[in-house]
């Protein structure tokens, strides 16, 4: 049995009309004539994995996010991997992955409340919760008298100036609003992790992923704590297309317009302005019309971007750290060609 038949049987059988987005990640072209859609076969894994490794050497985007590793696979292993650029990371180095821990949190509760979410629960994890006021630095657990921080402490606590990251805005209940407070609130008001520390974040949510110990906590910041490897995360990306993860179902799920120059219920997006992706649970969709291909992912600020295709079928990391302002744009229009070449086989 072929690839493409094995796909067909175990994804899209049954389906009378196929997905363009979902046959263009599969490499397919398909036509229809009759009702019946005839697909000739996709690229190669050689073809694909020269294509991805053209791009991400010498492609301007790519070139600009140097140093860098990437890797793409499916739910078994790894099929293609390389370095880009002298003293970059490797699939084994240990990276600060910022808002890229917002994925494994959301996954986490999906885990734990066996994939049944309430409204205040799919607000917070679409950051539309009203608590839009929290500040990094108010977390880190390395700081001078923040090392023995716990969740509920890191929520509450007061910024310099004025306020706390514990500021809750009732006009922006139900409105999409970027800010790691929403994740923070729910964890805080959880009983299972309120009172950790961050060593004690890093076992509770490594257990229920089956992750322990790939994901550890610098901070007990949820949605941006998270020191981990390439390699690490690319494991996490695979239980999820096993399905062994319940938010695979729920990919895309709840997903709202983030673009506030577009929706008048998004006030704050950390985006480029001419794009409007949506944002599901922990997790971007990559829609756009215009630059989208349904993908899911989850930049991170410092660079780190992983993603998983609109099919469900492969998943990618492009993984690096840069303090530079926009270093998760910059990954995540590498990290996107990275991706077309490999789903189409072509280096274009």
């Amino acid at each position: 049995m072929t690839l493409f038949s094995r796909l067909l049987g175990s994804r899209l059988l049954g389906s009378r009309v196929l997905g363009s987005r979902v046959l263009a990640s599969l490499g397919l072209t398909c036509l229809t004539a009759a009702g019946t859609a005839h697909c000739a076969e996709g690229p190669t894994s050689e073809q694909r994995s020269a294509a991805a490794s053209a791009i991400a050497h010498s492609s301007r985007s790519c070139i600009a996010a140097k140093p860098f590793y990437w890797e793409i696979g499916d739910q078994h292993a790894a099929l293609a991997a390389a370095a880009e650029g002298a003293s970059g990371p490797t699939a084994n180095t240990a990276l600060a992955i910022s808002s890229a821990s917002e994925w494994v949190f959301s996954a986490y509760v999906l885990q734990a409340r066996a994939g049944k979410l309430d409204e205040s629960q799919i607000n917070a994890l679409t950051m539309r919760s009203g608590y839009s006021n929290l500040q990094y630095d108010r977390c880190v657990q390395r700081a001078p008298g923040l090392r023995h921080q716990t969740v509920s402490d890191c929520f509450r606590a007061l910024h310099l100036v004025g306020g706390s990251n514990a500021d809750f805005r009732p006009a922006q209940v139900g409105k999409f609003f970027f800010n790691g407070a929403h994740s923070q609130q729910l964890a805080a008001t959880d009983p299972r992790l309120g009172e950790l520390g961050a060593a004690a974040l890093t076992g509770v949510i490594g257990d229920a992923l089956g992750t322990a110990p790939a994901f550890i906590y610098d901070s007990p910041q949820v949605d941006a704590g998270i020191r981990t490897t390439p390699a690490s995360y690319a494991g996490f990306l695979r239980r999820i297309l096993s399905g062994q993860l319940l938010i695979r179902d729920q990919l895309g799920s709840h997903a709202i317009c983030t673009n506030p120059a577009r929706c008048p219920t998004a006030l704050n997006t950390p985006m480029p302005q001419t794009e409007n992706p949506h944002y599901s649970l922990g997790h971007w969709v990559e829609d756009d019309p215009r630059v989208g291909d349904g993908a899911f992912s989850d930049p991170g600020l410092l660079g780190f971007y992983p993603w998983i295709d609109a099919s469900k079928t492969y998943y990618g990391v492009l993984a690096r750290v840069s303090h530079s302002p926009g270093a998760h744009v910059i990954s995540l229009q590498c990290g996107r060609l990275i991706r077309k070449a490999w789903l189409t086989g072509k280096a274009s």
